[in-house]
């Protein structure tokens, strides 16, 4: 079996420009943040982020990365919008796309699924379609009932995170929820996770059962070690929210001296392990 270990700044090398890049998590919840800083410190520039989006879309709006967003919301969970991608949507910065919770979903699953569509009744009579013209109806075979058709997403690669993972790319997860990682891997055609911890295969069960391995070695390219590597947002049961630093980070899209300073503090360190130095050195103050 091959050995998938990479590192972030690897990862980063194999995205391109203009890339279409699925980002898994939910909110601020278990997001490949280690991933996300790897691509602020690149020259990587116009991307379209398709994610049930959190700080990874605050961030990239914020260094200039994105050219489009498609998203089924922009949330720090505790802070109920993103504040950097207010920013930058209210200035016009960005191009949106802007789903459901349910038709984002089935956007995924379209791509998961390698069809070119689902049909659903989400968004029927709404300003979903209204904002959204691109969307398309068509009718039942069965009965021609009107339904929406949800494309599939056409992702050029994915980024996710897991609890645990092996050399081979198998992934676990240990939180709640899986937040729909599963279909961003199978939908992509390429896809990197970074993980807590790399394993060996045969200690997977030591942490938790068999229903916990929803990620698949066939779907992952590359996997990367990376501890802490969701923060600051959460990874159950390894870490909590870290509810201050997100507070910290949040204050800074109304002040662009505090941003500056946050940007040289925590993001434009050279590596992981240096910010993981950055914040523990915060947490001992």
């Amino acid at each position: 079996m091959s050995d998938k270990r990479m590192t972030d700044d690897d990862v980063v090398a194999e995205l391109r420009d203009g890339m279409t890049i699925g980002i898994g998590g939910w909110g601020s919840r278990r997001k490949p943040m280690s991933l996300v800083r790897a691509i602020l410190r690149s020259d990587l520039k116009d991307l379209t982020i398709v994610t049930y989006g959190g700080p990874d879309v605050g961030l990239l709006c914020a260094t200039g990365k994105v050219k489009k967003v498609v998203y089924g919301f922009v949330s720090l969970d505790s802070i109920p919008l993103e504040p950097h991608f207010r920013k930058a949507k209210q200035s016009g910065s960005i191009e949106f796309s802007e789903y459901d919770e349910g038709a984002f979903y089935l956007g995924l699953m379209a791509a998961a699924h390698r069809v070119p569509f689902y049909p659903t009744r989400a968004g029927l009579g709404s300003h979903m379609l209204t904002m959204n013209p691109d969307l398309k109806l068509v009718k039942s075979p069965y009965d021609d009932e009107e339904l929406v058709a949800i494309p599939a997403f056409k992702l050029d690669a994915a980024l996710i995170h897991m609890n645990r993972a092996d050399e081979r790319g198998n992934g676990q997860f240990l939180g709640p929820d899986l937040f729909f990682d599963d279909l961003m891997a199978m939908g992509s055609p390429k896809t990197y996770m970074s993980t807590e911890k790399i394993i060996p295969t045969d200690d997977f069960l030591k942490y938790g059962s068999v229903h916990t391995l929803k990620i698949p070695r066939m779907y992952v390219t590359g996997v990367v070690e990376a501890p802490l590597g969701a923060h600051f947002t959460e990874c159950p049961s390894d870490y909590e929210r870290d509810e201050a630093f997100q507070r910290e980070y949040a204050a800074t899209a109304k002040d662009d001296d505090a941003w500056k300073a946050f940007k040289t503090k925590y993001l434009d360190l050279p590596s992981h392990d240096e910010y993981v130095k950055a914040i523990t050195a915060r947490g001992e103050k």
